[in-house]
């Protein structure tokens, strides 16, 4: 009969603090994650407050941003101590300040004019010198209903026939498509007589032929068709509508050769209409305002510099916070047991800059040692890049595989060609025929060299790549050469067959 028995063991393991658990997540997010987190953070803690000019403020408060060649903040940052000096501001006495009797309205009076007089007329703000400051001359991007409804207004339409276009320019979503049946918009717009949807279809025609072209379109085919008068030759314009109106399927499939058979014309000339067709937009939406543009605002900024390339953190990236020493001497001053929720504030403060100071050194310390290893590439291009692991980066910089993961997820770098997260200078070593290491960016470089290469009329299949790869002494499975290609984002061989 087994026996039960107590018996202690000594056992070492790992665990993270809720602190160091929200400091790896702050490590992962990316640079506008990041910002957005901050901003809530200062709209919470009293202590700490967004930097307005270079150097220490007359507040006494500390500056967080390191400069523009990645120099770590002052140490007088991190440390708790607060200063023992606090600056009093004086107290005006407001009757000796106070304007002379009857002149309070014309001195505001002269104020406005002058300040009319000075802006021109314009009504716009200009910097101490005169100039108009940066935000006055950015450019005001317009909504794609705004540009509508601005094309709207000068025609000479009744009240009626506006308010019926105005509801369908409503009703268009983000790309320019009526996605909502014009039946549905009879309940929209109530009107007296009710609305017919012969009227809403004379409005829909009416939006249809505004700026941009296409848009208003009920589905892909409407919206290309809409865009045919932009083709000037009447032939090449009767075979395109041909094609979109009864053959869009063989279209999208790039299926040339039925297309000919139907339409009884030469391969060639159905290509070059096809092709015609591809210029169109099928998204006419997105070409007013840029809000589906994906920006991108790397973290670091490589140079070179005398013939050595260097890094340094994009200083708009940097996050300008300091810690307001006013508040934090005043607290400590007049601190009482009852005062622990604003102990608290004072304690996140100074944890969130110790963060954000620990967030881009370990970036910079990170890409440093990245563009040590990938020089060749920096000089040479793709064909240059370096195997590279983790494990390499890890022990160069003195830090855990897994904080590399995480300081290279959504981190860019701004290089002379082109803006590539930190993650693309990683990839696993693939031995070449002689023994030589090949990383697999060196390898997606050389197959888009081959494609591109390849004739149009006969292209090359991915196991003839993977044999030429095999020529070349690079042993690559043919499954990789299409998960390559597709990253790469490079149609299949049928799709990129053309007619000659």
């Amino acid at each position: 009969m087994a026996s039960l028995d107590i018996r202690t063991e000594h056992r070492q393991t790992q665990t993270l603090s809720p602190r160091l658990q929200h400091a790896v997540r702050l490590l992962q997010m990316s640079s506008l994650d990041f910002a957005a987190m901050l901003r809530e953070t200062l709209g919470k803690n009293p202590f700490l407050e967004v930097e307005d000019g270079d150097g220490e403020g007359a507040d006494g408060g500390q500056p967080l941003a390191p400069g523009p060649a990645g120099e770590a903040p002052p140490s007088s940052l991190m440390d708790g101590a607060a200063n023992d000096a606090v600056a009093e501001a004086p107290h005006a006495d407001g009757s000796d300040n106070d304007p002379p009797a009857g002149t309070e309205n014309e001195q505001d009076g002269d104020s406005d004019r002058d300040l009319w007089t000075a802006d021109g007329g314009s009504g716009l703000k200009r910097t101490e010198d005169g100039e108009l400051s940066a935000l006055d001359l950015m450019a005001v991007e317009t909504p794609l209903n705004d540009h509508l409804h601005g094309q709207l207004n000068v025609l000479p339409l009744t009240e009626r026939d506006l308010l019926l276009a105005h509801a369908v320019v409503e009703s268009l979503d983000d790309d320019g498509y009526l996605r909502t049946p014009l039946e549905e918009l009879i309940a929209v717009a109530e009107l007296d007589p009710p609305v017919e949807l012969q009227e809403l279809q004379i409005a829909l025609k009416r939006v249809q032929s505004l700026d941009p072209a296409g848009v208003g379109a009920r589905d892909v085919g409407e919206c290309l068709l809409l865009q045919l008068p932009a083709i000037t030759c009447a032939e090449t314009r009767a075979l395109a509508q041909a094609i979109i109106t009864d053959h869009l399927s063989a279209l999208a499939a790039r299926d040339v050769a039925s297309l000919a058979r139907h339409l009884g014309e030469p391969p060639a000339r159905v290509e070059a209409v096809c092709d015609r067709i591809r210029r169109l937009d099928p998204r006419p939406g997105w070409r007013v305002g840029s809000s589906h543009v994906p920006y991108v605002v790397p973290d670091v900024i490589v140079r070179k510099l005398r013939g050595q390339w260097t890094v340094q953190l994009n200083p708009a990236v940097v996050p300008k916070v300091r810690l307001n020493q006013v508040y934090a001497s005043l607290f400590q001053r007049h601190r009482t047991p009852g005062h622990a929720e604003m102990g608290a504030h004072l304690q996140e403060a100074r944890w969130t800059l110790r963060n954000v100071e620990q967030r881009f050194s370990t970036i910079l310390d990170v890409a440093e040692a990245i563009v040590k290893r990938q020089q060749n590439f920096l000089d040479y291009g793709a064909m240059a890049m370096k195997p590279l692991g983790l494990k390499e980066i890890a022990e160069e910089v003195g830090i855990h595989e897994s904080t590399v993961s995480r300081v290279t997820n959504n981190k860019y770098m701004a290089t002379p060609v082109g803006v590539l997260e930190l993650k693309y200078f990683f990839s696993r070593a693939m031995i070449s025929a002689n023994g030589s290491a090949c990383s697999g960016t060196a390898i997606r470089s050389l197959i888009k060299d081959i494609i591109e290469a390849e004739p149009h009329e006969a292209p090359l299949s991915d196991a003839e790549i993977t044999r030429q790869l095999a020529g070349q002494g690079l042993e690559v499975a043919r499954r990789t050469v299409t998960k390559y290609r597709q990253m790469l984002k490079i149609d299949a061989v049928d799709r990129r067959k053309r007619v000659a």
